[in-house]
C-alpha cells in the first residue's frame, strides 16, 4: 500500500527549485501602488527580521501545538472529526502547518485520500528535515496571502504599504486570518469579512498568550484597512501590461514607476463619475473617456476608459474607434495652414453648392465671409469645407492626421473636414500635444522609471521629431484659444490659465467630444473628452461645447484645488 501511495510522489528536492512567474509592480508617479502582474514576492524573511506577534498570530488560528507535533496532530484531528461529525458537514479542518506547507510547496490542491496519505508523508519528511524554525519560515515566505503575493513581505507591502519588519498587531492578525481562504477574507475585496477573521485571530491570540487583553481590545480599535488604490486606474495599468512583453522579454522581476499622477487621475475619475451619475443621466449618456498628457513629452498623466472598470474593462480612451466629428477640423485647418493660409485671412461660410452632399452649419447664421480663426472657433461646416479644399483636399488632410501619428483609414471626399472617419482618443490626443508644443510629435506613453531585480533599466522612448513648423503650430495655438475665449467651447475656459481647444459632435448626438490644452507652470497639458454611448444611441442634445467641455474644466478645476 505503501508503494502504491508514493510511487508517483514529487521528488522532493522541488521544494528547493521554486519556479514562479515573473512579477510586475505598477507604482503611480509618488511611488504608491497602482497595480500587480505574476506572482508577487517581497524579501525573503527570517524570524529575527520580524516581529514575534507576526509569527504568532499565525500559530494562533492555524496551528497551536505546532512546535510539540511530529507534523500530524492527533488531538487537532480528533477535534476536527467530532466538529464536522456533530455539524454533519466539514466545518473545521485538522491538517497542521506542516502539512499545508507539504500540500503547497509538492502537491496539487485535488481533495482525494492518496492526496492526504502523501500530504502526511511528505509533512513526516519537512519535519525530520527542517527545523521547526526553519519550517515556519518557509511557510511565511511561501504562503498564499491574496492578490497575487506569496508570503508576509509581499502581502504587507501590498496591502499596507509596509515590509513585514514594520507590521502592527492589528495588520499581522489580518494577514494571518488569510492562508484559510486567501479570496474570501481579502482586505481589497472584502475589508469588513478580513477584519472580522483578524478579530477571531486576536481572541486565538490573546487565548494563547501572545498578546494580553489590552493588546487585543486596542488592536480591535485601531485595526484598519488601507484605501484600495484607485480601481479605475486599471484601464491605465492594462494599458501598461499589454507593452510589457515586447519592450521587456526575459523573467526578471520588474518595478515600473509610471507617469500616472494621482492627484489628476483623482480629478478625472470624481468629476466624469459625478457627471455620467447626474447631469449625464438625465441626457442619456452612458459612458466617458478622459485621457491627460503632458503635451511636450506625451506622458500620460491621467486615464479612465468608461464609468466603471470592474463592470466594464474595455478600454475607449485607447481601444475604441470613433468618429471624431469637428474636433478633426484642427488637422484641416493645419493642412490649409502649411498651404499658405493664416488665421485672418477669409473663407464663405454660405451653403455649399452643387453635388449631392452639403453640410448644414446647425444654428449658426451665414454672413458671407468671414476669417478662418472665426469659422474655426464657431465650428462653421461650410467653411471647413472650403478649408479643406485650401489644404490641397482630403489626402493632404489624411497625410498630416498621419504625420502627427493617426493611425487608421481616412475617407477619401469631402466628408473628412467633418471628421466622417474613426479615429481613438489617445491618438486624437496625441496629434494636439504636437499642436500644443510647437511642432513635435509625441508618442504617449506611460512609463517612467523601469527596475530589473533591484537594477534601474533603459526604457523604450519614441523619437519627437518636428513635424510641424513651429509658427504654424504657434497659430493652431491662437484659433484653438479663440475656441475657449468666444467660441463654440466657452464653457471650457478657466479663469486665470490660458486654454484653447476643439469641440466635437457626430450625427444625431452620438458622440460628444473635447480636446484641449491648459497652460500650466510646468508646461502644456493636453485633456481629451469623450462622451457617448457603446450601442451608439444618441445622447439628448449633448454637443462638445456642453458637458465634454464643462468637465475639462471641472477636471482643471478639481486638481488645482487638490492639496
Amino acid at each position: 500500500m505503501l508503494l502504491w501511495f508514493t510511487w508517483d510522489m514529487p521528488r522532493t528536492d522541488s521544494a528547493l527549485e521554486h519556479k514562479r512567474r515573473p512579477s510586475v509592480t505598477l507604482q503611480s508617479g509618488d511611488g504608491s501602488p497602482l497595480g500587480t502582474q505574476g506572482d508577487l514576492y517581497g524579501e525573503t524573511m527570517r524570524l529575527r527580521d520580524m516581529p514575534a506577534y507576526v509569527p504568532a498570530a499565525l500559530l494562533a488560528i492555524e496551528d497551536r501545538r505546532f512546535r510539540s507535533h511530529f507534523g500530524l496532530d492527533p488531538i487537532g484531528l480528533i477535534r476536527a472529526l467530532y466538529r464536522n461529525f456533530s455539524a454533519g458537514d466539514v466545518v473545521q479542518g485538522g491538517s497542521t502547518l506542516t502539512q499545508q506547507l507539504a500540500k503547497n510547496l509538492f502537491l496539487s490542491p485535488a481533495r482525494s485520500t492518496r492526496r492526504k496519505v502523501q500530504e502526511a508523508l511528505l509533512a513526516f519528511w519537512l519535519e525530520y528535515r527542517f527545523s521547526k524554525d526553519q519550517l515556519l519560515e518557509i511557510y511565511l515566505n511561501r504562503v498564499y496571502l491574496g492578490g497575487g503575493a506569496y508570503g508576509v513581505d509581499a502581502a504587507a507591502r501590498l496591502y499596507f504599504g509596509v515590509s513585514a519588519r514594520r507590521l502592527t498587531i492589528p495588520q499581522a492578525a489580518i494577514l494571518a486570518g488569510l492562508p484559510q481562504a486567501p479570496s474570501r477574507y481579502n482586505p481589497r475585496s472584502n475589508p469588513d469579512g478580513a477584519m472580522a477573521r483578524a478579530r477571531d485571530v486576536l481572541a486565538a491570540m490573546r487565548d494563547m498568550g501572545a498578546i494580553t487583553e489590552d493588546q487585543e481590545l486596542r488592536a480591535a480599535e485601531e485595526m484598519s484597512i488601507p484605501p484600495r488604490p484607485s480601481r479605475n486606474g486599471g484601464w491605465f495599468a492594462d494599458w501598461i501590461f499589454e507593452d510589457i512583453p515586447e519592450a521587456f522579454p526575459g523573467s526578471a522581476d520588474l518595478v515600473i514607476r509610471t507617469t500616472l499622477d494621482p492627484l489628476w487621475q483623482n480629478a478625472v475619475e470624481t468629476r466624469l463619475g459625478a457627471l455620467l451619475d447626474g447631469r449625464g443621466r438625465q441626457a442619456r449618456v452612458g459612458q466617458g473617456a478622459v485621457i491627460v498628457m503632458e503635451a511636450q513629452t506625451g506622458a500620460v498623466r491621467a486615464m479612465a476608459g468608461g464609468r466603471d472598470f470592474q463592470r466594464s474593462p474595455f478600454n475607449r480612451a485607447t481601444n475604441a474607434r470613433r468618429q471624431p466629428g469637428s474636433t478633426f477640423k484642427a488637422l484641416v485647418y493645419l493642412a490649409a495652414l502649411e498651404r499658405g493660409a493664416s488665421p485672418g485671412d477669409s473663407v464663405s461660410d454660405l451653403p455649399l453648392g452643387g453635388g449631392r452632399w452639403s453640410p448644414s452649419n446647425g444654428h449658426w447664421r451665414s454672413r458671407g465671409s468671414i476669417t478662418l480663426e472665426e469659422a474655426f472657433a464657431q465650428s462653421v461646416n461650410t467653411a471647413a469645407v472650403r478649408v479643406m479644399q485650401m489644404g490641397g483636399g482630403p489626402r493632404s488632410v489624411a497625410e498630416v492626421a498621419r504625420r502627427l501619428g493617426m493611425r487608421g483609414r481616412f475617407p477619401t471626399d469631402g466628408s473628412i473636414a467633418l471628421g466622417t472617419g474613426e479615429v481613438t482618443l489617445i491618438d486624437l490626443a496625441a496629434a494636439y500635444a504636437a499642436m500644443a508644443n510647437g511642432g513635435r510629435r509625441v508618442t504617449p506613453f506611460g512609463m517612467g522609471r523601469v527596475e530589473a531585480e533591484g537594477r534601474v533599466i533603459a526604457t523604450p522612448r519614441a523619437e519627437m521629431p518636428q513635424v510641424i513648423s513651429s509658427s504654424n503650430a504657434e497659430q493652431m495655438r491662437q484659433m484653438m484659444s479663440s475656441v475657449t475665449r468666444y467660441g463654440t467651447g466657452r464653457q471650457a475656459a478657466v479663469p486665470g490659465l490660458a486654454t484653447g481647444g476643439k469641440t466635437g459632435t457626430t450625427q444625431d448626438f452620438r458622440d460628444a467630444w473635447f480636446l484641449g490644452f491648459v497652460q500650466l507652470p510646468s508646461g502644456p497639458l493636453v485633456i481629451g473628452v469623450w462622451l457617448g454611448n457603446d450601442n451608439n444611441v444618441g445622447m439628448d442634445d449633448i454637443s462638445g461645447g456642453t458637458l465634454p467641455a464643462r468637465l475639462f474644466r471641472e477636471i482643471v478645476e478639481t486638481a488645482r484645488a487638490a492639496p
